[in-house]
């Protein structure tokens, strides 16, 4: 059910930063700003935030939500309308959903849903052991 509340919560904050890029100043219709939306959510949620953002940091998940932003802005644009500007339209739509990326995995991140588990091993806490012998055992 977190998952749900958390997935939902994304498709609305990128469908509204979408339809008021793409809607309203690029006149895309809310149809196909819905599909953009959609596909963008799924993808951001299973890649950025189940995937990437426990391994990594908040940083990287955004540069990778940025790039998977436009990708998906660019080409699922240039195959839905035949609007003239869909670069330009791409990279601001997908810088906007950075910023937001950025404020949503703030948020997942307070309330603590992708936490390590007790059990499970952390394996950047391990360190490599030296010592200044280079033979153990001298020959006598």
């Amino acid at each position: 059910m977190t998952h749900a509340k958390y997935f939902a919560s994304k498709l609305v904050g990128c469908l509204a930063l979408l339809f008021l890029i793409l809607g309203i100043g690029y006149e895309m219709s809310f149809g196909n700003v819905f599909l953009i939306a959609l596909v963008l959510g799924v993808l951001s949620y299973v890649i950025g935030d189940m995937m990437i953002l426990p391994r990594t940091n908040n940083i990287i998940a955004v540069i990778s939500d940025f790039v998977l932003a436009f990708a998906v802005i660019y080409f699922m644009s240039s195959a839905l309308t035949t609007a003239g500007d869909i670069f330009n339209a791409a990279l601001l739509s997908a810088v906007a959903v950075a910023v937001f990326e950025f404020i949503y995995h703030k948020y997942v991140a307070a309330s603590g849903l992708f936490e390590q588990k007790a059990g499970k091993v952390d394996e950047q806490n391990f360190a490599v052991e030296t010592s200044d012998e280079l033979f153990p055992y001298e020959d006598e």
